[in-house]
């Protein structure tokens, strides 16, 4: 088990009724962010809008959230994040907010105090790019996509 780290986090006002996240297991990943909508956002088939979740956090140096989709709502709703997994950088102070999508086929509604996503924090580094003409040679080589017959 890794070690704790402390996240400071601060309600944005007007939040103050929402939840603070929370891991809802001893094994769980993640925590639950919520949606901070005054009233209902309704997202239709194939739209995509910003939802805020109330909250900011300051991470310490060397780690990022990671906010990710929630199974639940892809499974039942077809909703996701627009952008995959986003990243909120050790530096970043403002409302974390989440880009969700309506892939299903029918309209969703978000509501207040909504579980809307999850957030996982991680360790990360800094690289060092070094500018060369060649890179060693290994047995895959410059195979990409698909290079190894599996669809």
């Amino acid at each position: 088990m890794c070690e704790k780290i402390k996240v400071y986090l601060k309600k944005i006002e007007g939040a103050e009724d929402l939840e603070v996240p929370k891991y809802m297991t001893n094994g769980a990943a993640g925590v639950d962010l919520y949606a901070h909508v005054k009233e209902a956002v309704i997202l239709k088939p194939g739209e995509y809008k910003i939802i805020a979740t109330g909250i900011a956090i300051e991470l310490p140096e060397g780690f990022e959230a990671q906010i990710r989709g929630r199974s639940g709502l892809a499974a039942k709703h077809g909703i996701g994040l627009v952008n995959g997994i986003g990243t909120i950088d050790a530096d970043y102070r403002g409302e974390i907010k989440v880009i969700l999508i309506n892939w299903g086929t029918g309209p969703f509604s978000i509501q207040r105090g909504e579980r809307i996503a999850q957030m996982i924090i991680q360790r990360v580094c800094q690289a060092e790019f070094v500018l060369t003409d060649s890179l060693s040679t290994t047995h895959r080589g410059e195979g990409g996509f698909g290079h190894t017959g599996q669809n």
